[in-house]
């Protein structure tokens, strides 16, 4: 069973996944550089595409999770897993392949993505940056780390002194506040995986990222980002939804404040 009682068990707990992240990904470099790709789209949109990389990863982390933690509840990215129909109990998130297009078109700022959840609190993420060979893991009680290095806790910077990550999408759509945000921040970026967005907030070279986040995508970095005193939190100012997609802000506290004036105008 299971020890999320004590720090030393969580870092028994962050060894052992992070083993197998760093394997994995390992096997999906080799496959990417030595094999076809077989690639599909999901409901026919071209733009969001599914491996069978995504299913073969997915599969391999459900099996390693099973037998490590047989309580364990999923909500994973790809068809075919049954999903944890509320957030008692261990509910582990996997996203096998976070941007898919990127890895299919580009080869680069994809990630694999694993979180631990507590009866709907979380307690540990792991978000591989597989083209830069980067491991952060971790959580509020851990610490967060890159690979063995400790990461700092936010500074609690305003908007106009930040560079901020937003949906190009939505963007592009003119959905508020997206527009907003990006004009009256420091620079914005769009990077198209979730994962890659948050290795920026948690190394400082951006304070905040507002997209709709499905719940793989999000579950990982919530609970890194939380680690450094970031606030995870819908336009609304409530709590993600962990079963449901959000339109989530991750951000400073200062950030935070400006963005949900700009939704209440």
């Amino acid at each position: 069973m299971l020890d999320l009682s004590s720090t030393k068990g969580l870092q028994q707990i962050d060894r052992e996944v992070s083993s197998w992240i760093r394997t994995l990904a390992d096997e999906t470099k080799k496959a990417r550089a030595g094999q076809a790709l077989h690639v599909s789209y999901k409901e026919g949109d071209k733009r969001n595409l599914v491996t069978d990389l995504d299913k073969s990863n997915q599969r391999a982390l459900i099996e390693k999770i099973q037998a490590f933690d047989p309580t364990a509840h999923f909500v994973c990215e790809e068809a075919g897993e049954a999903r944890a129909e509320s957030m008692a109990g261990h509910v582990w998130f996997v996203d096998p392949i976070d941007g898919t297009l990127n890895f299919v078109l580009e080869d680069r700022d994809y990630a694999i993505m694993v979180a631990l959840y507590d009866d709907g609190k979380p307690v540990l993420g792991w978000i591989y940056d597989v083209p830069e060979g980067r491991l952060f893991h971790g959580g509020k009680q851990t610490g967060v780390y890159l690979d063995d290095q400790p990461l700092q806790v936010v500074a609690n910077t305003a908007l106009a002194d930040s560079v901020v990550i937003v949906s190009g999408r939505r963007l592009v759509l003119g959905q508020k506040p997206y527009g907003q945000m990006a004009k009256e921040a420091r620079a914005f970026r769009v990077f198209g995986s979730a994962g890659i967005s948050f290795t920026r907030l948690l190394t400082g070279s951006a304070q905040a990222y507002l997209s709709k986040l499905s719940p793989w995508d999000l579950a990982a970095g919530r609970a890194l980002a939380e680690g450094l005193s970031y606030e995870v939190k819908n336009l609304d100012g409530t709590s993600p939804n962990m079963l449901l997609s959000n339109s989530v802000l991750i951000a400073t506290s200062r950030i935070h404040r400006e963005v949900v004036k700009m939704v209440k105008d």
